[in-house]
């Protein structure tokens, strides 16, 4: 069951309620609603959190937090979702939205050589951020849909399966 398999992977609630960089949000955090796991919760926090692992603005826990209170989705798995992206695979996720969205403005990709300046940060990268932010919201968008949708099938099977395991062994009992 979904359900029960999310909960293994989330984290303990004391901690992400202890971190202090959601101490902004105050008493919201304790809400037992945040922190509830149902389809709709569940299926919502995943869209939240892919759709926000591919925005390249910095403090994505923070954003993902603030989504999952705004639309009332499970928090943790929100939060813990941005995570996908990481130091390991931010490089290939980012390059991947730059050729999307160079794609969608029917640009060339340009050459891109980083340089640890500051003339090369407010000259460089203003060449690649159309780009690169049109891509991150376009895959991180399509992702969020997919994610949403996968949990939602994923949700709706299992309760099913076991709603049919339960006819099926009460029809057992009656014919015994």
């Amino acid at each position: 069951m979904p359900k029960k398999f999310i909960q293994r992977l989330l984290p303990d609630p004391r901690k992400i309620k202890g971190a202090g960089s959601l101490r902004i949000f105050g008493d919201l955090i304790h809400d037992p609603n945040y922190w509830h796991l149902n389809r709709r919760s569940a299926s919502g926090a995943f869209a939240i959190g892919l759709f926000v692992a591919f925005v390249p603005l910095p403090m994505h826990m923070l954003i993902a937090a603030a989504l999952a209170i705004l639309t009332r989705v499970n928090l943790p798995l929100s939060v813990a979702l941005v995570w996908i992206t990481n130091p390991l695979t931010m490089g290939p996720f980012m390059y991947a939205s730059y050729k999307v969205g160079a794609f969608l403005l029917q640009q060339p990709a340009q050459e891109f050589v980083f340089e640890f300046s500051l003339a090369w940060f407010s000259s460089g990268i203003m060449n690649v951020l159309p780009a690169l932010m049109l891509g991150s919201t376009v895959i991180g968008s399509f992702a969020g849909v997919i994610g949403y949708l996968v949990i939602r099938g994923m949700w709706r099977h299992s309760v099913r399966s076991a709603w049919r395991a339960r006819c099926e062994a009460r029809r057992m009992h009656k014919s015994s």
